[in-house]
């Protein structure tokens, strides 16, 4: 059988991570053998796990000695499920929970279909976690879309979801090519990453994602969207929530190192002009991004608060 190696991220969450082990006892593992990687990115108060209460993940734990971001930590976690000879690597984040049939339905596809790079699934708002909570009613929270394929506005240069804030009554069912996979979760097979590579950390944290879905595609690959496939997940749980300062940093500095490696000679141009505004106008740690952008000071950087 095929082995897939689950890695979550842990960064102050100890429960949400344990409320997402929760729901994968559930998850349907009859196609392949699972193998449960936490990396721990907090080691000033590691996590404490009962690992005899989850042997049907056959659980691990990597403490990292410090926070190595979403991109190194995530990256700790693929080289050693690489190690260990995985098939394939299914990224998810620790503030989600899981359908019973998600990961069943994701490897389906990516077994069935050819020159398939990533696949990733249907992701709601966790209950509660909506960008406008007001304006849903009881049965349609859990409903609302965060994430149903992805693609990028090259004019803006913003990775843009499918689908966000709507009401899902089936209108994103149809199994489709899509531009990016969100790191929020994507299956990803091993000899894909051999050949284009983990994570880039210079970007420690946001569009690190992006920047891996350009280089899958650029090498011929295909990344899917599964409607099938379902999830729920907390918003920016694990990062202050929207407009945050770590965001304000984070986005900033790294749309422009995505923009100026991928983006069109016009918008390259119009990046570099925006960035200059930043530095007049914009907020503190929008003006410390743009700053270390062009000192090249690349991954961890300037974090606004750890």
């Amino acid at each position: 059988m095929k082995k897939v190696f689950v890695i979550t991220l842990n960064y102050k969450g100890d429960k949400n991570t344990k409320e997402l082990l929760e729901s994968f006892l559930k998850v349907d593992k009859s196609s392949f053998l699972l193998t449960f990687l936490i990396v721990d990115n907090y080691p000033k108060k590691p996590i404490e796990i009962d690992t005899d209460k989850y042997k049907g993940l056959n659980l691990k734990v990597i403490y990292n000695r410090e926070n190595l971001g979403f991109s190194g930590g995530n990256n700790k976690g693929i080289k050693y499920a690489l190690e260990k000879g995985a098939d394939y690597v299914l990224l998810i984040n620790n503030d989600t929970t899981v359908d019973a049939n998600f990961l069943k339905e994701l490897f389906e596809i990516s077994e069935e279909r050819e020159n398939v790079g990533a696949v990733a699934p249907k992701i709601y708002f966790e209950r509660g976690y909506e960008f406008h909570k007001d304006r849903y009613n009881a049965p349609e929270r859990g409903r609302v879309i965060w994430y149903a394929g992805g693609e990028i506005d090259w004019h803006n240069v913003i990775a843009k979801h499918r689908g966000v804030d709507e009401v899902d009554i089936g209108q994103y069912n149809e199994t489709s090519e899509t531009e990016f996979a969100s790191g929020c979760a994507m299956l990803i097979k091993s000899e894909v990453l051999r050949k284009v590579g983990l994570f880039d950390e210079k970007y420690f944290l946001y569009y690190e994602d992006s920047d891996l879905s350009e280089r899958i595609r650029g090498k011929g690959y295909k990344i899917y969207y599964c409607p099938s496939s379902v999830i729920w997940h907390k918003n920016a749980a694990s990062s202050g929530g929207s407009g945050s300062d770590l965001q304000d940093y984070y986005i900033t500095r790294n749309r422009m190192l995505f923009s100026l490696k991928y983006a069109p000679p016009r918008i390259k141009v119009a990046i570099i002009r925006q960035s200059l505004g930043f530095l007049l106008s914009g907020r503190m740690w929008q003006k410390k991004g743009v700053v270390d952008f062009y000192l090249r000071r690349w991954g961890k950087g300037e974090i606004p608060k750890d």
